[in-house]
């Protein structure tokens, strides 16, 4: 039977990344943008709900009081029945942004778990950041600091182009 050999000039457990030290280190500021960003949003969507299913409420900006006529500036206003006519719903517009906020979140996610080669149930950790309150902060914080611990302790594991 013949022995599996490793290849030529790596030893058997010998770590590597899938790209070089500063493409992770890019991914990582990337990463921890899109995390408090996506964090943020998160914060103020879970406002804006408790506000809407809890106290009936939208956040509108511009418009008219649809009871009054008068000029509405910004602040919060009846759901049902619509309190503000012709202005932004701001409420919508967080529920927006957040959806589009988690893609690029989880685009993020993508790029440091390839990048540094790590397990597929990290990679699922990373994306829950997005979803659960307080936890992209969190998170953000562990995987940047194992990341970074991974890259010092392992110098020659990035490829060089």
């Amino acid at each position: 039977m013949i022995d599996p050999k490793p290849a030529a000039g790596r030893t058997t457990g010998q770590r590597r990344f899938g790209g070089t030290v500063a493409q992770i280190r890019s991914a990582l500021k990337f990463y921890r943008v899109a995390a408090y960003v996506t964090g943020t949003m998160l914060l103020l969507l879970c406002a804006e709900m408790i506000a809407r299913y809890a106290f009936g409420q939208f956040l509108y900006a511009g418009g008219s009081d649809a009871f009054t006529g008068k000029p509405f500036g910004f602040g919060f206003a009846d759901a049902e029945p619509a309190g503000v006519v012709g202005g932004a719903n701001v409420s919508i517009t967080i529920l927006i942004v957040h959806g589009w906020m988690y893609v690029i979140y989880l685009i993020s996610n993508f790029r440091v778990w390839s990048l540094m080669r790590w397990p597929f149930t990290r990679f699922i950790l990373m994306a829950l950041g997005g979803v659960v309150p307080f936890l992209s902060f969190f998170v953000e914080r562990r995987m940047h600091a194992e990341a970074e611990r991974e890259l010092e302790s392992h110098p020659e594991a990035g490829q060089r182009y």
